[in-house]
């Protein structure tokens, strides 16, 4: 070695032949200053400006309210249209451009802007707290990795645990059932620890393993901070809630929305939370007038409604629970607690809302009239359901428009923060307009925490947030944010000094199309009275900022694309085999759709090679929930396949029992326009066909797993047992063949089409 040990250590004693000719010497590690606060950073999905009772809402928010009243509410606070680039915001303190997410993180379409996932030229608060001597854990939903990535192959190095954190507990892709969630574990994909009827729920199990990680670090190690990152489900669709919460708000919202959009819009002005002459905006076009609707429109929008009250109120609840803890541990006052949203209220459930979110994937319009028969299921484990546009602009009070625009409605959400030890104001209002690359830099300056110039090897774009602590002590303060650009899938505005142009996007259409409005947001904050018209020179100088902030911001090539970048690329080096031949071998960890062979709107084969004794069977192949999927299994001897469309099971039984030892059971699904049909074949005798009359294009947001059916049982046979219908006997090896279409694009726009609305 041309170096000794010691001199790569940079060791500072002394080395002699022996103990006592030589001086010890222990480096120092990292350690937070003095005096560091814990942090906690929670984040709500698709929760709009009015949501919270501290905001304007009448829903039960008892324990956010808390929050709010011992801390500091922004009412001027702004995000991203849409959840991963808010994430990717939030946890570097840049724009989400220039980290590359442009979009959510379901796909790379070859510019820096949209590589699925956060930048390492742009490290996360994780990384740079981690590296100063913090604990971190990160909690409930990641999506900021490419969901090509999130098998349990790999590669990991978008994981949290690689970006940053020491601890995870949640599910990795834009949303999951939360009674029957996809759950990983640090690096590994494990079964949820219940089920709906032992009383389970995601949220519930995120703060159990929340206040689990926290004890496993305060109670050994009580001289070191933790960074939290908690990111719950909520209330992102599924709309699900336990029972007894469901029932709770039975009847509340008969009013309509209407009614509740004004009371929620009076409630902010009483709160100070908008100033005393907003005007509300007028309703969204698709949305009617409450009285226009019928009966059976009315009952089924305020049952989805319920499931959505239902499910924040419980997640207020396991928000209680944490602080509660911390409380317990006598830590609550000396952790700084940021909640907030990363959009706005969702528009995906449509004019009706939906009792099955997948249909509308499927350009399948399911009216009031026939999801009214199942009503009593929403809100449970039989529904995967959104709410209607009127709902959401309810929960947008006062604004117009939802997530994925660019206007208010979409960008406008709840902020506080509670922090007693380092907060001396209580229950106050900040109106100073931030955005969400701006807690990042609040963090850090409240640690004293400088973000490195290179991290591991990469140079560090500059954190281009802009601090908030300076109006902690100081209500009237001038706003220091002055600028702030916004774009999603062609959707633009600028804000400068309170004033804002945007635009609503029409993709296909030429960007030099689109028709900008101008707004003085100081004054009129929910976009009401549009003065393009009246002063062009400004909008003109406005629209200038906005390209030169995009040029700056790596905003550019603009592009509208979506679906079309989200289908499986076949390739080398990716999931995806370039023949369209995957070869499955059991045991193996679920599979995130993504990842794994996309089945949905196109032909395929499916080749198992089993060894089965009399009476053995099981799952060989399942994908999907017991709300729509698909399932091949053995079953009293004989090879069944179940084709779920949406709780409509068409089911298809062998002919001939499998036989003993040694066999090849194939599956022949194939496509004939908007139909299919499916063949059964043992050692390649035809033993059954099966008419599909309808193939579904995405059949779930749930991917499939070998050798059982994980989660939510795909198929009403075996949906008693609780294990998921293991295979009894030997699956050597699954086969899938892909077989070509007539129209790649189609059927990668097809496959991808879940993903771009769910998200």
């Amino acid at each position: 070695m041309s170096k000794r040990i010691e001199e790569y250590e940079g060791f500072q004693g002394r080395i002699g032949r022996t103990h006592a000719e030589s001086e010890p010497w222990w480096p120092t590690r990292a350690h937070p200053k003095s005096g560091s606060p814990n942090v906690i950073v929670i984040l709500f999905d698709d929760l709009g400006f009015s949501h919270l009772g501290c905001y304007g809402s009448t829903i039960d928010t008892p324990n956010i309210d808390r929050l709010a009243d011992e801390g500091l509410r922004f009412t001027n606070f702004h995000v991203t249209p849409l959840c991963s680039p808010t994430r990717a915001a939030l946890l570097t303190g840049r724009n989400h451009h220039a980290v590359g997410m442009r979009s959510i993180s379901n796909f790379n379409s070859g510019y820096p802007h949209m590589r699925g996932h956060i930048s390492n030229n742009a490290a996360t608060i994780a990384e740079v707290l981690r590296d100063t001597g913090y604990a971190t854990f990160a909690l409930g939903k990641w999506h900021l990795c490419p969901m090509t990535d999130c098998s349990a192959a790999g590669p990991f190095d978008q994981w949290p645990l690689q970006r940053g954190f020491d601890r995870f507990y949640g599910f990795l892709d834009g949303e999951t059932d939360q009674f029957h969630p996809e759950l990983v574990y640090d690096n590994h994909w494990i079964e949820p620890p219940g089920r709906p009827e032992d009383g389970y729920h995601l949220s519930e199990d995120l703060v159990d393993k929340a206040v689990e990680f926290v004890h496993d670090s305060v109670g050994v190690r009580p001289d070191r901070p933790f960074f939290m990152y908690l990111a719950f489900g909520a209330t992102h669709a599924p709309h699900q809630a336990p029972q007894r919460y469901l029932e709770k708000y039975r009847g509340v919202f008969d009013e309509g929305w209407d009614v509740w959009r004004e009371r929620w819009f009076a409630r902010q002005k009483e709160l100070g939370v908008i100033p005393a002459d907003t005007e509300l905006a007028p309703r969204n076009p698709g949305v009617e007038a409450w009285s226009d609707l019928s009966d059976n429109q009315r009952r089924l929008a305020c049952r989805l409604q319920e499931a959505y009250a239902a499910f924040l109120d419980h997640t207020d609840d396991q928000i209680g629970r944490l602080m509660e803890s911390l409380t317990d541990l006598g830590i609550a006052d000396d952790t700084m607690v940021v909640l907030l949203a990363d959009n706005g209220a969702s528009q995906e459930g449509g004019p009706f809302g939906v009792l099955h979110e997948m249909k509308f994937f499927n350009f399948l319009i399911e009216t009031p009239d026939e999801a009214i028969a199942r009503i009593d299921e929403i809100g449970g484990p039989h529904s995967h359901s959104n709410y209607p546009w009127g709902w959401a602009q309810v929960g947008n009070t006062p604004f117009k428009w939802y997530k994925q625009n660019t206007h208010e409605g979409g960008i406008h959400v709840p902020c506080i923060v509670r922090w007693p030890k380092g907060l001396a104001a209580r229950g106050e209002v900040r109106d100073q307009f931030h955005h969400v690359n701006d807690i990042v830099p609040t963090i850090y300056e409240v640690l004293g925490v400088t973000p490195p110039d290179v991290y591991r090897g990469h140079e560090q774009m500059p954190v281009s947030g802009t601090s908030m602590t300076y109006t902690f002590g100081a209500a009237d303060a001038p706003s220091r944010k002055k600028v702030q650009y916004y774009e999603m899938h062609g959707h633009r505005a600028i804000y400068h000094d309170g004033w804002k142009a945007v635009t609503r996007h029409q993709p296909g259409t030429p960007y030099d199309a689109d028709t900008w409005e101008l707004y003085h947001v100081a004054v009129d904050r929910s976009e009401v009275d549009d003065l393009a018209a009246k002063e062009p020179e400004r909008l003109a100088a406005l629209i200038d900022l906005w390209w030169a902030e995009a040029e700056r911001e790596g905003v550019l090539p603009l592009d509208d694309r979506g679906l079309e970048l989200m289908g499986v690329r076949f390739a080398e080096h990716t999931p995806h085999p370039v023949d369209r031949t995957y070869v499955y071998r059991p045991p193996m960890a679920p599979l995130p759709a993504q990842a794994a062979a996309a089945l949905g709107g196109r032909s395929w084969d499916l080749e198992a090679h089993v060894s089965l004794a009399p009476g053995q069977g099981g799952v060989i192949y399942a994908s999907g929930t017991e709300n729509s999927g698909m399932s091949v299994y053995v079953e009293d001897d004989r090879l069944v396949f179940d084709y779920n469309i949406f709780g409509e099971h068409h089911v298809v039984r062998s002919s001939e029992s499998v036989p003993d030892g040694r066999s090849i059971l194939s599956l022949a699904f194939r496509r004939e326009g908007k139909a299919g049909s499916a063949t059964l074949l043992i050692d390649g005798r035809d033993v059954g066909r099966l008419a599909i009359p309808f193939v579904m294009r995405t059949m779930s947001s749930v991917g499939p797993s070998v050798g059982y059916d994980h989660g939510s049982p795909v198929a009403d046979s075996y949906a008693r047992r609780r294990d998921g219908f293991p295979f009894e006997g030997r699956l050597d090896r699954l086969e899938i063949r892909l077989v070509r279409a007539g129209s790649e694009a189609d059927v990668a726009a097809s496959e991808g089409r879940a993903q771009m609305g769910r998200q």
